[in-house]
């Protein structure tokens, strides 16, 4: 299956300068992000990846999720709830499948994660993820726009303008390899016969 999608994404090699831990919270399928990592050549950056599956178990005695939802479970349009309730102090309602922009999602990828929402930043392209994951203590980066608004702290018009965005990742990154040493010794490839 070849999905044109794939076909745009470029290698992203610069996520491989970090020296802290890097995970990934997707509303996608594991497989989706296994692709989309590969195409951009990050496939071995990331600590984790939280996926649907994660936060969304098949249940092994029980295959149809279905039967878990009651019978008096409303669908919701998530896109007009949002759009409508956007400036105000509304809950989300409970809904069976646990995903962004849900907090029972956040807080279930605090406990994976093992993670501090308050040390930790959260890059999305999506509004209403950044406005929750906001709420529930998270630094907000908001990618796709240079645009900051309510609930986010930070926007990148591209995932690369992260270096200007936030110096303070380099600046740490570059004092954790201050204490490193390197030999200076330089490698040179040699052909040997046995």
């Amino acid at each position: 299956m070849n999905i044109a999608i794939y076909d745009h994404l470029e290698p992203c090699s610069f996520l491989l300068m970090f020296w802290f831990c890097i995970q990934i919270f997707t509303n996608a399928d594991k497989n989706h992000a296994a692709r989309v990592l590969n195409r951009l050549g990050l496939e071995d950056c990331f600590e984790a990846i939280i996926s649907f599956e994660t936060l969304n178990p098949i249940n092994k005695e029980n295959p149809s999720a279905a039967d878990d939802i009651k019978p008096d479970t409303a669908i919701v349009d998530i896109n007009g709830y949002c759009s409508a309730v956007l400036d105000s102090e509304l809950k989300l309602p409970s809904t069976p499948v646990v995903c962004k922009p849900f907090e029972n999602a956040f807080e279930q990828v605090f406990k994976i994660a093992k993670i501090n929402p308050q040390k930790t930043l959260f890059f999305d392209d999506s509004i209403r993820n950044l406005q929750t994951g906001k709420k529930m203590g998270l630094h907000a980066v908001w990618v796709g726009t240079s645009h900051r608004t309510d609930g986010v702290d930070y926007a990148l018009e591209s995932i690369h303008n992260i270096r200007e965005a936030l110096p303070e990742l380099w600046e740490a990154a570059d004092e954790k390899t201050k204490n490193i040493q390197y030999s200076g010794k330089i490698s040179i490839e040699t052909t040997v016969r046995a």
